[in-house]
């Protein structure tokens, strides 16, 4: 078994995986890396199973120690990685030798990277995930919902000695500025029509106030107009208006039931899109149907299932 030791970190790299299911009428959340098809590029470099546990690191600050040689993969944002004294881009895998160390500096282009190791990380498995869910105290290293630490050591025993890099063509752009796409629902109907009008031809500026349970959504106020609602449950990227009008974003971390109307939600995609932004950047939405977001999704995955 292989080691890596984390000798600096922040509360933001967490160990993740595909996420916890069949658990929600418990009250337990999704969890998961937040850029799932980052996650699944960073395995499939390695030949990992694509949901294997990965080290999840928003916006740099990780240092890694190698204690033994090994090959390694990172996808998703550049976060000025360097390998000693050399720098290392994402969308390949590497080799490091024992001593040497990993250090995610700041973001460069993106705000989340995602490292793999041969095999997954090994870690407990709580309620079927190895996720990292903080709020909940589940998942991480030792179980309880932990952010990787100074001194924590992380174990892994697959074998890899082939590099390889993604082809141009399959690699996302972390920088897309596509408008996200948005499958309506819920109570899309209740909302004044100039809010509907501004909710798809506006920019919408990310809010510094965010986590992974919601992105915030700062532009124009959005008018609910329907009756009072009883909570219900809350699907994976969906957009909360609350009494402000600005809306907002469930992520990963979110609560599984709330009462806020909803103009409906974005899709697993865009998602992913959305988890590369900085604070402050700009995004606009776009309703979509929802063949058309199952089209694309698919498509994503029959390349992730090719030979690299």
């Amino acid at each position: 078994m292989s080691l890596l030791t984390v000798k600096n970190s922040t509360p933001l790299c967490l160990l993740q995986d595909a996420g916890r299911f069949g658990v929600r009428h418990l009250g337990v959340t999704q969890g998961g890396a937040l850029d799932w098809v980052s996650m699944a590029w960073a395995n499939r470099l390695l030949s990992n199973a694509l949901d294997a546990a990965v080290i999840e690191i928003t916006l740099g600050g990780l240092t890694l120690s190698a204690e033994s040689d090994c090959c390694l993969a990172l996808a998703g944002a550049d976060l000025g990685a360097m390998l000693d004294d050399r720098s290392v881009a994402p969308w390949r895998s590497f080799f490091v030798r024992k001593g040497q160390q990993l250090r995610f500096t700041q973001p460069v282009s993106g705000a989340r990277a995602y490292l793999a190791a041969p095999g997954g990380f090994d870690a407990f498995d709580v309620l079927g995930s190895r996720a990292t869910v903080g709020r909940e105290g589940l998942g991480g290293l030792d179980g309880t919902g932990k952010a990787l630490r100074e001194g924590d050591q992380l174990r892994y025993c697959g074998l890899s000695f082939e590099l390889h890099t993604l082809p141009d063509h399959l690699i996302p752009n972390v920088d897309e500025a596509r408008p996200l796409d948005v499958v309506l629902g819920a109570q899309i109907g209740q909302f004044s029509g100039l809010s509907l009008f501004d909710a798809f031809n506006s920019n919408w500026t990310l809010d510094s106030r965010a986590d992974r349970m919601g992105q915030r959504l700062l532009g124009p106020e959005l008018i609910y107009q329907g009756k009072p609602m009883i909570s219900e449950g809350i699907p994976l990227g969906a957009i909360q208006v609350p009494p402000d009008g600005q809306p907002i974003v469930l992520l990963n971390d979110r609560q599984t039931i709330g009462g806020y109307p909803r103009l409906g939600a974005l899709t697993p995609l865009s998602l992913a899109r959305l988890a590369q932004k900085l604070p402050g950047s700009e995004v606009r939405m776009k309703a979509v149907v929802q063949e058309v977001a199952w089209r694309e999704q698919v498509e994503v995955v029959q390349r992730l299932a090719k030979r690299v």
